[in-house]
């Protein structure tokens, strides 16, 4: 049986539509002031007990602008970094670049000085908006880069002025509130002082939005074009799979603690979720499972965000268990793989089966979803609709149901290529199909089922950690004479990375390794494990096995 034909077969089965779906909206900006138009008054974001409309949100957003372009001068097509956790102001700058035209580069907080450099003059940033928290680690990347304005944002930035002064003095007192002495870095108050006039920017479909940075199948992170058509249509593809309780979602309350800078829930925070004219609660540190758990008792929330690693550390807490889900409607899991232990128990503590979904940053980034009411624990789910989809073997010969092989996709939301990266652009998607790099088998149901990743990518709790940018930056250790890295099989976290090292030092030791990968990577690359071996596996060419190392 064809591929193809167990797909549409299946789609047809649910209700959902084959072909891409219509969106009046040409850009993620116009989704976003149709809300405004229409639910002005509605909740649209809730963070640190604040509630902002979406009249509210605008109209910080229109100040911003308004600086950003009369003030610092960028225009449609400059890159702005935004460097922040899920806080209000994430989605109010977001907002304020569109309408400006500037192409948004997400940048995670917890980049080390060589990431940022990386990104930053890969990206070309004019702008950077940061956490205060951040803000040493910017500090020391700024002069290697072209960036010309920093703007630093602290929490209670947003918040009413008795409330502001009260978490400031908290802040204070934990020593989380540093004190910036740079004279040239901007303070984010200072964008709201001023009017609210700006020329408006009319995007066109074709339009660079984002830039978000990934590593694909190599080490070095590239900036995946993302267009106002590729992330419209790739709303529309989701919005048509949920379609069946699209109306009784509007308006819906959404615990949003995966990162706004990761596309997931970028996509969910400025797209899908405006589109429904929801209500976006922002969790800035869902490591903190009891303030997690206070954010969100008092709300009554219809849609859950989440992963296998989430999920798991909120399962194994009893005020969370606690909590009444009698009005949560769907649970979304992405980023890494569910597991079935896992998806049973949130089933059981809050009577919602996860609709598992699958994509990538490449495709805006749905490509496969469990549609509610049709979910099949396990799997990736059906195809959305406009997305044709083939497997392929090594030869590129195409496969029938049950085989086995690379999973190619087509569809409106495939990326514009590679920012720069011309050759590469051309290797990932040939002949209009994007080549996932995952292997994978769909059955006669049309459903997806991950096999394994082609190449050798670690997913650290949603997180892609690229082995060949690790070993770059441990074998500048003066004590390393060889490394590689593997990903290790953790119920939390999905994988975990694993590093082998060949000495040059006999005296280097495993905590040495770990403070020097503490030093220049991001905490989640950071290895749990590191094992010393005199040689590592190679090929007759002198390439690492990784696979060898595997299970070791």
């Amino acid at each position: 049986m064809l591929i193809k034909s167990a797909v549409t077969q299946a789609q047809k089965r649910i209700g959902m539509s084959t072909e891409q779906p219509s969106i009046s909206a040409q850009s993620i900006l116009q989704i976003w002031t149709e809300a405004v138009s229409d639910s002005s008054s509605k909740p649209a974001f809730t963070c640190l007990g604040q509630t902002l409309s979406y009249g509210e949100i605008d109209q910080l957003a229109r100040r911003v602008a308004s600086y950003l372009q009369k003030r610092l001068k960028l225009r449609a097509g400059d890159r702005i970094a935004i460097q922040l956790p899920n806080l209000i102001q994430y989605p109010v700058v977001a907002i304020a670049a569109m309408k400006l035209g500037l192409v948004i580069v997400n940048t995670n907080p917890m980049y080390s000085v060589r990431e940022l450099v990386h990104q930053f003059n890969d990206a070309g940033v004019k702008a950077v908006i940061v956490l205060d928290q951040f803000y040493d680690v910017l500090s020391e990347a700024v002069p290697q880069t072209s960036v010309e304005h920093v703007i630093v944002t602290r929490s209670p930035d947003l918040m009413p002025s008795t409330k502001r002064v009260l978490l400031e003095g908290l802040m204070k007192l934990m020593g989380k509130s540093p004190r910036i002495k740079n004279p040239d870095v901007i303070d984010f108050k200072d964008l709201l002082a001023g009017g609210t006039s700006y020329i408006n920017h009319r995007a066109s479909v074709n339009d660079i939005c984002a830039l978000q940075y990934t590593g694909g199948t190599t080490g070095s992170s590239k900036g995946v074009m993302l267009t106002q058509l590729s992330l419209t249509a790739n709303v529309a593809q989701a919005l048509g799979v949920i379609s069946v309780t699209t109306e009784s979602l509007r308006y819906s309350a959404t615990a949003l603690p995966l990162p706004l800078y990761h596309i997931y829930a970028f996509s969910l925070c400025v797209g899908v979720l405006p589109a429904l004219r929801g209500h976006s609660v922002l969790i800035p540190d869902p490591r903190n499972i009891p303030l997690f758990v206070s954010a969100i008792k008092k709300l009554k929330i219809q849609i859950f965000c989440g992963l296998n690693s989430l999920f798991v550390a909120l399962l194994e807490n009893k005020d969370f268990c606690r909590l009444g889900f009698g009005d949560l409607k769907i649970t979304l899991s992405g980023g890494m793989p569910l597991m079935k232990s896992v998806a049973d128990q949130w089933q059981k503590v809050t009577g919602c089966i996860i609709s598992e979904g699958y994509g990538m940053t490449e495709a805006s980034p749905v490509i496969s979803m469990n549609p509610p009411g049709f979910e099949r624990i396990g799997t990736a789910g059906i195809p959305i609709p406009g997305t044709e989809v083939k497997v392929i073997d090594g030869d590129g010969g195409e496969q029938q149901v049950g085989g086995v092989g690379e999973l190619c996709i087509k569809g409106k939301q495939i990326m514009a290529g590679y920012w720069n990266h011309p050759e590469q652009t051309a290797e990932t998607i040939v002949d209009g199909w994007l080549h996932t790099g995952d292997v994978v088998t769909v059955d006669d149901q049309g459903y997806i089922t991950i096999v394994d990743r082609l190449k050798d990518m670690i997913i650290v709790s949603g997180f892609n950690v690229y082995p060949n940018e690790l070993e770059q930056v441990l074998t500048v250790h003066p004590d390393v004479s060889q490394c590689a890295a593997v990903g290790v099989a953790d119920d939390k976290a999905g994988e975990l990375v694993k590093m082998f090292v060949v000495k040059s030092k006999s005296s280097l030791t495993e905590s040495e390794v770990i403070e020097f990968c503490k030093k220049h990577m991001a905490a989640y690359k950071v290895p749990k494990f590191v094992e010393f071996r005199d040689e590592l596996p190679m090929t007759n060419v002198g390439k690492v096995l990784r696979k060898d190392l595997k299970g070791h």
